[in-house]
């Protein structure tokens, strides 16, 4: 478990193609200090279990579906990503609660900067939009963000100066792919209403 407040912007050093997944080696001084093979650091927001940590670097698998559902497949050496490690019991609760479990992505539709803040929206699937409300929280890359504005196929959030310099987020171009999560309470209240709101429809039928 995560809470989307990014503890370091690691850099892709190694990609390597396997069958059916891939091996990453990504730089991480701050996140490694501690790390042993099993740990889970978020890499993008996607949960990634160490298989090798050293020199200020660990390494990866990333399996298949995590392949097709994040950018994480587009990944290629020298390129900047959000690094957080998981959460520890006891540690505050900055941002919210992300299990590093990507649902899908977007891409970044246009920034729009002003003095001390910047507003980037961004395309939402149509298989997530149930999910996302305006004020509510979704992990862009990784990063616990809350929604300014909701449109049909869209969404906006306003970056402060601090996630600009300190995540993937501030770089991010029109058109560039977003790791996408959302709210897992939401998930989970869908998934235990639904039977109820079944039964409701089925009754109103009925009569």
């Amino acid at each position: 478990m995560f809470t989307g407040i990014v503890e370091e912007l690691g850099e892709v050093v190694e990609v390597t193609p396997l069958a059916d997944a891939a091996r990453i080696t990504v730089l991480g001084p701050l996140v490694t200090t501690d790390a042993r093979h099993g740990d889970s650091i978020a890499v993008n927001g996607v949960c990634l279990t160490v298989v090798e940590a050293g020199d200020g670097r660990f390494t990866a698998d990333v399996m298949l579906e995590t392949l097709r559902r994040s950018n994480l497949a587009a990944a290629t050496p020298g390129q900047r990503v959000n690094l957080e490690r998981a959460a520890a019991l006891g540690d505050r609760m900055g941002g919210h609660l992300v299990q590093g479990h990507v649902d899908g992505t977007g891409r970044v539709l246009a920034r729009e900067p002003a003095p001390h803040w910047e507003l980037v929206r961004i395309s939402l699937p149509p298989e997530l939009a149930r999910y996302v409300v305006p004020k509510g929280s979704i992990t862009v890359d990784g990063v616990s963000l809350t929604v300014v504005a909701l449109g049909e196929d869209d969404f906006t959030v306003s970056l402060i100066p601090t996630t600009l310099e300190l995540t993937t987020l501030g770089r991010r171009e029109v058109g560039e792919l977003v790791n996408l999560e959302v709210d897992v309470v939401a998930k989970y209240v869908e998934r235990l209403a639904g039977p109820y709101g079944a039964a409701a429809t089925s009754e109103n039928s009925i009569r």
